[in-house]
């Protein structure tokens, strides 16, 4: 999945709206896309273990 986020942000700086954003406001906008992605994984792991065991 980061591998993805990645992959499309890199796209994004080199064909879309993103190259005309100054680097450290893309790198802010990508940390804060992974953060999240990070605790929506967490998150539905943590449900689908309770799942299973009930």
């Amino acid at each position: 999945m980061l591998f993805l986020v990645v992959a499309l942000l890199l796209l994004g700086i080199i064909l879309g709206s993103a190259a005309y954003l100054p680097w450290p406001v893309t790198l802010v906008a990508g940390a804060v896309i992974v953060g999240w992605l990070v605790v929506f994984a967490g998150r539905e792991r943590r449900r689908r273990g309770r799942t299973r065991r009930a």
